[in-house]
């Protein structure tokens, strides 16, 4: 690592900021693409990037959105969601950024959910119950 490298790292370390050297991974941000009036509530990490759970209190609705880390050439994709042990409501393909969003009613109910990056899958059940 060279001196002003260093010294950069040693400053935002001493400041409380974070230092992304090469070869860190950046985690992915959720990016609103389920819409206004949805929060993120949770999220769940996959090899490559972040599953996202929203939820719009106006609408009772909980929205999924698997996002990349790092946009780029398409990779298979997919965000899932339904009611606790119903269906999947899902968006499989080949995608750069995310895929999603994909939606369910969910007011006064438990959900599954989550999404996959190539290989990588991570999913919850019959959480979120309200």
């Amino acid at each position: 690592m060279s001196a002003f490298l260093r010294i950069a790292v040693a400053a935002a370390l001493a400041t409380g900021a974070t230092a992304l050297l090469p070869g860190t991974a950046q985690a992915a941000e959720y990016n609103g693409a389920c819409g206004s009036g949805y929060a993120a509530i949770d999220h769940l990490d996959v090899s490559g990037g972040t599953v996202w759970l929203t939820y719009s209190g106006a609408t009772g609705k909980n929205c999924v959105v698997t996002v990349r880390n790092s946009p780029g050439a398409k990779k298979h994709m997919d965000a899932k969601i339904s009611l606790a042990g119903a269906p999947w409501k899902s968006n499989p393909g080949d995608f750069k950024e995310y895929a999603g969003p994909v939606y369910v009613s969910a007011r006064n109910a438990c959900i599954d959910w989550g999404g996959e990056i190539e290989n990588s899958t991570a999913y919850r059940y019959g959480v979120h119950c309200g």
